[in-house]
Order: structure tokens, then C-alpha cells, then sequence
């Protein structure tokens, strides 16, 4: 474990008429703890949870749009409006880390390119333009990602089908277990969510708070599913 804990600053100036303070959570946000190697944010688009994990990003001194400490490119929207009101608390602090922003990491693999063939090597030696999305995405935990480092990852499930999000969670099993590594994790994925012994904290509701796997509507809703496809699927495309 390196990060403990995760403080919202809130002072005269922040108006919760305006972003990010609009969005529930993060206004009802006041300290959140973690105790776990792997963390999960849990919650509906828009609930603030990928928000959060863009202003620890920024505050790791990663790229917002995607990338560590090292990677300088600049992508439209990609700036955190949160981290200025932020305070993390380590033991230790690292500075080694990652930040893989799914819906930017095209631009992100264009800035690899550029860099040449001595960077390359970093991510398998081979572009990542030049694999499937999913492939590039599998490059990146098995080449870039070491020990003694922080992974912040926004819907890495986005570029997996299901077999290669179980070979995701074998990748990181053997980063947490065997080289000392921290995963904070948004995600919609109910096979990603299923790790063991990770902690699932839920943006929805209007707080963040901590859940169990089978009270997550992602399981609820893919399980009901799966036990009743015929008549959920009759329930909602039949008027």
C-alpha cells in the first residue's frame, strides 16, 4: 500500500453550482481510506468516479490524458478540474505509476510512436497502433507496468472481451502479489469487479461509500440476466 487516503479540500471558493462540486458525490465527499491493494470505483456514467481518479492522476504528476510522470502530449478536455482541491496522503510516496484513461488512449499510443524505437521497447517493441485495441491495451500491463508503483486505470475493460479481462486479473494479481504494486480501478466490468479481497466503493446515491461485489448493480443486472434472459429482455423491449 502507498496511497492512504484520499482528502477533499473544500474552502469558501468552491460552489457546488459548479463542476465537480455539482456532482453529488464529490460534494458529499470528505475523506475516503484505503485499506486495500486493489481499489474499486463503482457507479452510473456521469457519478463522479472517473473525475476522482483523474485528480489523483493529476496529483501523481501523471499525463491526465493518459500516461506516467514522463509522458508530455496534450489532448482537448484531458485537464482535472478536482486535483487543485485534493490531498493525498502516502506512506510511502511513489512516484512511479501509471494513468490509463481508456477513452483518450489512442492519443496516448500516437505519443509512443513518437518517441521511437528505444521507448517502444517499453511496451512490448512493437506499436501499439499495430495491434488490436485489446492487444495494445494487454502490451501496456505486461511490458510498462512494474513493482513498487501506483496503477490508476479508468474502464481498462473498454478493449477487453471477457477471456482477456481474466487474463487482465491474472496480470494484476501477479503485479500486487509478487511486485508490490496498488490498483485503483473505475470500472463497469462485473469480472473485473469479482477480484478477491479488493475493496468496491459506489459513487452512486449521492456519496461514496463502500460496497459488497453482490450488492453492485453490475452484478445484480448481469446476473438477472444471465438466470432470466427470455423474460428480462421481454420486460424491456415489449411495450
Amino acid at each position: 500500500m502507498f496511497l492512504k487516503k484520499i482528502t477533499l479540500l473544500h474552502n469558501k471558493t468552491t460552489s457546488k453550482m459548479d463542476y465537480p462540486f455539482s456532482i453529488p458525490s464529490i460534494q458529499s465527499m470528505t475523506e475516503v481510506d484505503l485499506t486495500e491493494r486493489v481499489t474499486f470505483f463503482v457507479g452510473e456514467n456521469g457519478s463522479g468516479k472517473s473525475t476522482l481518479l483523474e485528480g489523483i492522476a493529476d496529483l501523481c504528476g501523471f499525463n491526465s490524458a493518459g500516461g506516467g510522470r514522463n509522458n508530455t502530449y496534450n489532448v482537448d478536455a484531458a485537464e482535472s478540474a478536482l486535483s487543485e482541491h485534493l490531498r493525498l496522503s502516502w506512506m510511502p510516496k511513489v512516484t512511479n505509476g501509471f494513468f490509463l484513461r481508456a477513452e483518450s488512449f489512442y492519443h496516448f499510443a500516437s505519443h509512443i510512436d513518437e518517441l521511437g524505437p528505444s521507448v517502444l521497447k517499453s511496451y512490448g517493441g512493437k506499436s501499439l497502433h499495430e495491434q488490436s485495441h485489446g492487444e495494445s491495451f494487454l502490451s501496456l500491463f505486461l511490458n510498462r507496468f512494474t513493482g513498487k508503483a501506483i496503477y490508476l486505470l479508468d474502464e481498462p475493460e473498454a478493449a477487453l472481451s471477457p477471456q482477456r479481462q481474466l487474463t487482465f486479473l491474472r496480470i494484476m494479481h501477479d503485479l500486487v502479489r509478487d511486485e508490490d504494486c496498488q490498483f485503483i480501478i473505475a470500472t463497469h466490468s462485473p469480472i473485473i469487479l469479482g477480484y478477491p479481497n479488493a475493496t468496491i466503493l459506489s459513487f452512486d446515491e449521492g456519496e461514496i461509500k463502500e460496497t459488497q461485489y453482490e450488492m453492485t448493480e453490475h452484478y445484480q443486472i448481469t446476473k438477472y440476466f444471465l438466470d432470466h434472459r427470455e423474460k428480462f429482455l421481454k420486460d424491456i423491449l415489449e411495450d
